[in-house]
């Protein structure tokens, strides 16, 4: 959900924006580290009931490290096909989990998060990163989410 402070309407419609105003915010900037900290930073703001939004990077070819995010200090390291993260990017498929708790072998970076989305960042057949989303409340994101975040990533996969 966006903040009601930031976007009034329906949800679809608001990932569209979101997705036009990363756009906008990313124009004619090269460097990956910054644009993923913008994205960040965009999400953080838009999204509500959300507790951590970032990156993680491919670090060799079955690792991520922290990369660019909002919220408190995190894990550094994770392996492929390890927690919610790791799965996504073995998988390079979206991970949307409803309860965090129920998830084989989830990381625990922070004991407040209950659910999340993971959404791997996938260029020429290899994983080269993941957005991460958690959230305090349970069953927080949804397909329209899922969706939303999937372009939302597509759209940054363009500037890094």
């Amino acid at each position: 959900m966006f903040q009601t402070t930031s976007y009034s309407g329906d949800l679809a419609a608001g990932y569209e924006l979101l997705n036009k105003q990363l756009a906008a915010l990313l124009e004619g900037e090269t460097n990956t580290v910054a644009n993923l900290a913008n994205a960040s930073a965009l999400l953080n703001q838009f999204l509500d009931q959300i507790n951590w939004v970032g990156f993680y990077v491919t670090n060799s070819e079955d690792s991520l490290i922290l990369g660019p995010f909002q919220g408190l200090p995190a894990c550094v390291h994770i392996a492929f096909g390890k927690g919610v993260c790791g799965t996504a990017a073995a998988t390079q498929e979206t991970q949307l989990v409803a309860d965090v708790h129920q998830f084989p072998g989830h990381i625990a970076c922070d004991a407040a998060s209950n659910s999340e989305i993971v959404v791997p960042l996938v260029r020429d057949g290899k994983t080269i990163g993941v957005l991460d989303i958690d959230s305090p409340e349970f069953d927080r994101f949804s397909e329209i989410d899922r969706e939303g975040l999937e372009r939302f990533c597509e759209t940054l996969l363009r500037f890094i």
